[in-house]
């Protein structure tokens, strides 16, 4: 099959490519480098530098003829999209405008979304949340998130576009860069090892569901071999607070640092955690890797940079 994947060097999106051509599929790359790196593309994958709201995003179309668009491309930093909500929106919403129309200018038989889980719901009103919680995205990046799904409905409705959107929890894992606008396990992981003091915000009580990288790259797998359309939630249905994640590191780096924290930051969520029970219905997959184990392969990764 050959596989279209937006965002390609990023750090989901490369374990995704990587995952589609150990498979044996044909795989073409597109990502601006923006921040994805080009050493962690795939070396048997075709490689496009390129912006997803660029016009010759359709001569790419053209010439490749992909049978399925993975579309993980996005601007991802809360922060950044509640300071600058206008690019925001370019990028997660004019940029997926223009992959949608391609798609179904050159017929694309499937479209698969890398959504966030966390960004959409909001603030939680039952946990874990499964598919049907009410969406309250509290932030442009949110908001801009479910724009995408609801053009991808749109696609599948008008023009029989089919899709599937992945709802993904807070993923971890090697090549996740432990800077900006980044998981906190990066984060901690980078400092820990620098022997760096790492800032916990607020009292650190807030709560994320966490997925390790491959579990994830299984999904996108299993997402070609399904009909399903609309949205399944990808997590764990464990909440785990920052203060019992910085616990965790400090152990197994074996670093003696002390539990440190800072100011809340501004609209922050206090607790995230999702309801996976519809992915194993459908796509017959739930997590294999555990948090510890998921923490110690991430250590290694980062020790090994």
């Amino acid at each position: 099959m050959k596989i279209l994947v937006t965002g390609g060097a990023g750090f989901i999106g490369s374990h995704v490519v990587d995952g589609y051509i150990a498979d044996g599929h044909q795989v073409i790359v597109i990502d601006d480098l923006s921040r994805g790196k080009k050493e962690n593309v795939n070396p048997r994958a075709k490689f496009f530098q390129l912006d997803i709201k660029d016009p010759k995003l359709e001569e790419v179309f053209e010439l490749e003829r992909p049978e399925v668009v993975n579309h993980h491309a996005a601007q991802i930093d809360v922060r950044r999209s509640v300071e600058e909500p206008l690019y925001d929106a370019e990028v997660n919403i004019l940029g997926t405008i223009n992959l949608l129309r391609n798609c179904h200018k050159f017929q694309v038989k499937r479209v698969i979304f890398a959504s966030s889980g966390g960004a959409i719901y909001g603030e939680q009103e039952q946990f874990p949340a499964s598919e049907d919680h009410r969406v309250a995205p509290l932030s442009p990046y949110g908001i801009s998130q479910l724009a995408g799904e609801n053009y991808l409905f749109y696609y599948k409705t008008e023009q029989n576009l089919n899709y599937l959107s992945l709802r993904y929890a807070n993923v971890y894992g090697s090549r996740q860069d432990p800077y900006g606008e980044a998981g906190v396990i990066a984060i901690f992981t980078q400092k820990l090892l620098q022997a760096k003091q790492p800032i916990i915000n607020g009292d650190g009580k807030q709560t994320r569901d966490y997925i390790y990288i491959d579990d994830v790259v299984e999904t996108n797998c299993i997402a070609l071999r399904t009909d399903y359309c609309g949205e399944i939630n990808i997590g764990t249905g464990v909440e785990t607070s920052v203060n019992e994640l910085f616990k965790r590191l400090v152990e197994i780096t074996g670093t003696n640092v002390s539990e440190i924290h800072g100011p809340p930051k501004a609209g922050e969520q206090r607790r995230n955690c999702l309801d996976g029970s519809l992915a194993e219905r459908v796509l017959g997959w739930k997590p294999k890797v555990g948090l510890e184990e998921g923490l110690r392969r991430t250590v290694e990764s980062f020790r090994g940079k």
